[in-house]
């Protein structure tokens, strides 16, 4: 590995991946639990696609 050039191949990649420290790895800080509001198609949405199907 060469820290000074971008990996090459996907072998380089997960080689250079290995050697983050476990400090630094997403699996072992936490995670906030957020919820996302519910999606709803309004009518400015739905204008947009109306006519879709005659379009294609």
């Amino acid at each position: 590995m060469n820290v000074a050039t971008e990996p090459e191949t996907l072998s380089e990649l997960i080689a250079d991946c290995a050697l983050i420290p476990e400090t630094l790895q997403a699996e072992s800080l936490p995670r906030p639990r957020v919820t996302a509001k519910p999606w709803r198609v309004d009518e400015a949405c739905h204008a947009q696609v109306a006519e879709l199907d005659a379009y294609v």
